[in-house]
């Protein structure tokens, strides 16, 4: 059960995030261990993650201010949880609605090779056990509603309901596919989703759901936008990104080049920040763009949130690229 009593009551914010929200324990190793291999890493951080806390501090960090990003999950009543709830709250990310429940909070373990690359195993703990009946009404007002697949599904769908019928946009980042969805469950979804974000084996995934693949992952992403009725933004890694509208062609977003120290929470900047640039009224191929930089940024620093950027930096980034 939830217990909100002693929080402030909820203003309309630009942004409302409904997802998940876990401590990271985050080591360094030379090789992600294989199946049966034990590899030593020489020390670990505890840092704060999950795929809706992380994309509500991409959100708040791309727009400033506080109380414009609002965030809807749940936390175990332990010391994680109230780390969480203040690291949030420090961003200014509104934890009106984060629900307190009998579960331990959350919590991701994460591998990061020496190239970057990452492995992740997620305890989802509390996460399962949000509801989005027990957020006030005043949140679904947003102007855009993110959200992601790490909560149940049927509260998934709830809160874009919720959100679509108050005149919001909704942005669904289909990570990661649940293991069990199926082909009705993802078109009812769609059916109220403005934006699905996807990477390139999320992308693989829907289409075959859906019937809609192709030969590349632009033309999969082509494909599944005019099948859907949505705007599909398909992340291809170094490749960049590429937009996909219902009713026009596909643009092609490029990456802007760093030095890669760690991926992790570089898709979830993505979503953000592009959750942010739509709720400030910019065209989806603007918002996309800078949300592609954000993303980039975000991978020169260790950890998720502790990485993400902010919008000086941003808008600093996109002025050096010329975009």
């Amino acid at each position: 059960m939830s217990d909100n009593s002693t929080a402030p009551s909820p203003q309309e914010p630009a942004v409302l995030v409904f997802g998940s929200a876990n401590v990271d324990l985050v080591c360094r190793v030379r090789s992600i261990a294989r199946p049966g291999e034990t590899t030593l890493a020489p020390s670990y951080e505890q840092l704060f993650g999950g795929k809706g806390a992380n994309q509500a501090v991409a959100a708040a960090r791309a727009m400033g201010g506080t109380g414009r990003v609002a965030l809807i999950a749940a936390v175990g009543d332990d010391a994680f949880g109230a780390g969480i709830g203040s690291a949030l709250r420090a961003e200014g990310v509104d934890v009106s609605a984060l629900q307190t429940v009998a579960e331990r909070t959350g919590c991701a373990f994460i591998s990061i090779d020496r190239t970057g690359e990452n492995a992740i195993t997620v305890a989802s703990g509390a996460n399962l056990h949000v509801r989005a009946a027990d957020a006030p009404a005043a949140l679904f007002q947003a102007k855009v509603l993110v959200l992601q697949m790490e909560t149940p599904f049927a509260e998934t769908l709830s809160a874009a309901e919720r959100a679509q019928a108050g005149g919001a946009k909704v942005v669904v980042n289909l990570a990661p596919v649940p293991a069990d969805l199926d082909e009705a469950e993802l078109r009812r979804l769609l059916a109220v989703a403005t934006v699905l974000v996807v990477n390139e084996s999320e992308l693989a995934a829907a289409a075959m759901l859906l019937g809609a693949g192709g030969e590349t992952a632009e033309a999969s992403a082509e494909n599944l936008a005019r099948h859907a009725g949505l705007t599909v933004v398909a992340t291809l890694g170094a490749r960049g990104a590429v937009l996909a509208a219902s009713d026009r062609g596909s643009q092609t977003i490029p990456v802007f080049p760093v030095e890669v120290v760690d991926t992790t929470g570089a898709g979830d900047t993505f979503v953000g920040v592009l959750a942010a640039g739509l709720a400030e009224g910019l065209a989806e191929g603007e918002a996309a763009v800078r949300a592609a930089v954000a993303a980039s940024l975000a991978c020169r620093k260790v950890g998720a949130q502790t990485a993400m950027p902010r919008a000086a930096e941003i808008d600093a980034a996109l002025a050096d690229a010329g975009r």
